[in-house]
This record gives C-alpha cells, sequence and structure tokens, in this order.
C-alpha cells in the first residue's frame, strides 16, 4: 500500500495514500482494532449534516469565506446522500466521546474541499479539518446530536415496522373473531375465548409500544449543539445554536430545537437511555408475544396446534419432514440481544462524569444496533410469518368443547362450589362439561352451546 505522509502535534504518521481521511483518522484505525464495524451509516449521515449547517451558519456571521464553506456544504452533502461512505473507518469502540469520529468526518470533508479548490490530499489548504470544518463546534456537542438525528431516523421506521405487525394481527383478529377456543391461564384450562380475541390483544400492545417509543421524538429533538466544548457556547457566533438547529431541521425534515440548556444535554444521555427503555418494552412484549404463537403452532400431533406458522425452511438436520417456527425463534433472539444493549446503555449513562459522558460511542452504537435488529426482525416476521398464519379451527373447537375452563359458566346458575364438583368430574372422567350439565338436568347442550358462544364473544358484562 502506498502512502503519505501527514504530521500533527504528536509527529509524523503514515496516511493510505488513496485515503480520503487523513492523519487523526489513521492513528485511530491503528490503535482501535477492537470490533471490526465501522460506524453506523444513519450516523454517518447525521454528522455529515451538522457540518453542513455549521457552515452555512457560520458563513451567514462572516466567521467562514464564501468559497470555503460552499465546498464543505458540498462535500459534507454528498456524504449525506451515501457517498464516500467507506472512508469512515473508526472502529465502534475508539476514543471516549467520538473525537476519532469527529475528526474521520473533519477530515474526509476538508481533502474532498481542497481537491475541489485546487489542492492535494493532506495538505489542508486553504482548508483545515479543525479551523474550517470543525469551527464553531466540538465533538461533545456534534457527536451527542449526530446520535440524536441517527435514532429519529431509526425511530421512525422502528415506528413503522411495529405498526405493520399490528396491522398483520388486525387483519388475523377481524379472521378469526368467531373462532372460539379455550383461553389459558396459568397454562391450565380457562374460560372460552376466541383466537381473533388474542390476534387483537396482540395488535393493541403492538401500538402502545409504537406509540410510547414516538413519545420519545419530542424530547431527542432538544438538541445541545452549539454549546461547543463544555456547553457554554465557546467560539460560536451569535445566535449560532438557535441557526444550527433550525438548519438541521430544514435538511432533516425532524422538529429540532436548542436545548434549553446546552450543558446538560452534553452531561446527560437521559433522552436517549429514554429511548432505549422503550424500546426494550417493545422487545419484551414482542418476545412474549412470539412465545405464545411457539405455542399455539407448537405440535403437530402432540401440541396445541391451534394455528399453523408458515413452512419456510426445514426444521432438522436429523428428523426428516419436521418444520420448526424459525422466525419467531429468531425474534426471540434478537429480542433478547435487544435487552442486553439496553442494560449496556443504561450503565453507560450513568458513566459520565461532570461536563461530558465519554461512552458515547459505545453508547450510540448499542442504540443503533437494537433499533436496527428489531426493525428489521419484526418486518421479517410479519412478511414471512403472521401474513401466513392459518388457524386450526376443528382443534380449537375442540379443545373449547372438552375444557375444564366451562364450568366457570355455571357460577351463576348453581355457584361456585357446585361448578367446581362438575369440574373435577369432567377431569377425572374425562366427560366434557356440556354432558354433565345435561346429564344432571341443569341445561340442554344448545343451550350450553350458546352460553359458551356468549362468553367467548364476551357479551356478558361488556
Amino acid at each position: 500500500m502506498t502512502t503519505r505522509n501527514e504530521h500533527d502535534s504528536l509527529g509524523d504518521f503514515a496516511v493510505p495514500a488513496d485515503a480520503w481521511y487523513g492523519i487523526q483518522t489513521a492513528r485511530a484505525v491503528a490503535n482501535f482494532r477492537i470490533s471490526g464495524r465501522g460506524p453506523d451509516p444513519d450516523f454517518i449521515v447525521a454528522h455529515a449534516r451538522i457540518k453542513v449547517a455549521a457552515a452555512r451558519v457560520n458563513a451567514r456571521a462572516g466567521w467562514l469565506d464564501a468559497p470555503l464553506a460552499r465546498e464543505i456544504e458540498r462535500a459534507a452533502l454528498a456524504i449525506a446522500a451515501g457517498d464516500y461512505h467507506d472512508q469512515f473507518v473508526v472502529d465502534r469502540f475508539q476514543a471516549g466521546a467520538g473525537t476519532s469520529h469527529n475528526m474521520n468526518t473533519n477530515e474526509v470533508i476538508a481533502n474532498l474541499a481542497n481537491v475541489a479548490l485546487g489542492g492535494a490530499r493532506g495538505t489542508y489548504e486553504p482548508l483545515h479539518p479543525n479551523d474550517h470544518v470543525n469551527m464553531g463546534q466540538s465533538t461533545n456537542d456534534t457527536i451527542p446530536t449526530a446520535i440524536r438525528l441517527a435514532a429519529l431516523a431509526k425511530l421512525r421506521r422502528l415506528v413503522q415496522a411495529s405498526h405493520e405487525m399490528a396491522r398483520a394481527f388486525d387483519v388475523l383478529a377481524r379472521r378469526e373473531h368467531a373462532t372460539i377456543k379455550s383461553g389459558r391461564t396459568h397454562l391450565q384450562d380457562a374460560v372460552p375465548t376466541t383466537l381473533g380475541r388474542e390476534f387483537g390483544a396482540y395488535a393493541w400492545t403492538l401500538k402502545r409500544c409504537a406509540r410510547r417509543i414516538q413519545d420519545c421524538a419530542l424530547d431527542l429533538g432538544d438538541l445541545g449543539l452549539g454549546g461547543s466544548a463544555v456547553g457554554t457556547g465557546l467560539n460560536t457566533p451569535p445566535h449560532y445554536a438557535k441557526q444550527v438547529c433550525a438548519e438541521l431541521a430544514a435538511l432533516t425534515g425532524e422538529s429540532l430545537r436548542p436545548a434549553a440548556d446546552l450543558s446538560a444535554q452534553m452531561q446527560s444521555m437521559a433522552d436517549l437511555m429514554g429511548l432505549s427503555a422503550a424500546i426494550r418494552g417493545l422487545a419484551i412484549e414482542v418476545t412474549r408475544i412470539a412465545n405464545d404463537l411457539r405455542l399455539l403452532a407448537s405440535g403437530p400431533r402432540t401440541g396445541l396446534a391451534e394455528i399453523v406458522l408458515p413452512a419456510v425452511q426445514p426444521g432438522s438436520s436429523i428428523m426428516p419432514g419436521k418444520v420448526n417456527p424459525v422466525m419467531l425463534e429468531m425474534l426471540n433472539q434478537v429480542c433478547y440481544q435487544v435487552m442486553g444493549q439496553d442494560a449496556a446503555i443504561a450503565a453507560m449513562s450513568q458513566a459520565g462524569q461532570l461536563e461530558l459522558n465519554v461512552m458515547m460511542p459505545a453508547l450510540g452504537s448499542a442504540l443503533f444496533d437494537m433499533m436496527d435488529w428489531l426493525t428489521h426482525a419484526l418486518t421479517a416476521v410479519t412478511t414471512k410469518a403472521l401474513t401466513g398464519i392459518r388457524a386450526q379451527r376443528e382443534r380449537c373447537a375442540a379443545y373449547a368443547e372438552t375444557s375444564v375452563g366451562l364450568a366457570t359458566l355455571l357460577n351463576r346458575a348453581i355457584g361456585y362450589s357446585a361448578a367446581a364438583r362438575i369440574a373435577k368430574e369432567s377431569e377425572t372422567t374425562g366427560r366434557p362439561i356440556s354432558e354433565l350439565v345435561k346429564a344432571q338436568g341443569l341445561m340442554d347442550e344448545a343451550a350450553f352451546a350458546r352460553l359458551v358462544a356468549a362468553a367467548a364473544a364476551g357479551e356478558e358484562g361488556a
């Protein structure tokens, strides 16, 4: 590999000759060979947009020469559009607060701009990565702002994926609204319900989880950008914070504003932790629902087998014909990973000291991962599992008709104690409740069937 030599305050260092990044990025690459993972694409885009907004405001204030501002903006917009992402090479686990990524961005933009202005890579003339690209900024305010902007972009996708899953359950709920089945509590026979009611409950829960995640967007829009190094706004033009937020709002389409306390947004990760907690809540509910579906689909002969999931691949390397609920198993695995990332985010959120939380690179990475993983998993399960669910209505009816839980329907007619004796007799003899009710002259089978249907539909006491 051919290299060029660059110089910084620590001395000389070799940089790949064809790299758009520079010496500080190259040092970071050498120092942080940790995960093998580069920065998140949404984060790269968000950070580049911050550079666009800053250049515009600095130029209007007369702090940055217009030709330099134009080239900074041109280069940063190209990055925001998806170009040059291969030049963002610093590992996700890096210098505290994200200084290495901030300089990676500054150097790429500076080199692109200088070449456009007739200069050469690595010379930083006439445009310097610190003096011009980073003007009015610090790692300490740009990195948390970029994390917020990337999280807002991902939030939209996660909420959409949650709603799409909820819609799939709503379709199933309408289709199976009259499919009577035995309810189960404590994994034991309970009173009748419908398959549609179970599916509808899943849809309702997912919508509430999505709403809680969406509610986090408001706090994420409170930016600390303009606080500079410690929240005082050092080395920024007048009214910089307000103007740079307005530029970012125009670039992103998000509702953004300067935080009432710029220092607080540098110290505290509470808004990001709140988003993480809301996502954890979704993951907890989703893994519960996934486990319910696995139970309902268990079988085909020795399980519940009340529903059949689409077969997407063979299930066993040794048992011929076996088909497993692989999409739901994948979803469980993702949800557990999401919960783990949330625990890491909570730990890192409390790990800041004084004016800064230096855990931001890893915190942001954990947040991005949990959002992307869960979004992709929800979409995959919705398209490959939920839309192809088939109800085993005869199986549901058979369980409902033989459920010991039907004795509960007799409570008002004969009292709890007498109903309990009938339930015990059904359990020990294997005779259905409906048969025992008829034999004891309490009501005929048709009347009891109507009672079951009314109970399953929730007509009594609704």
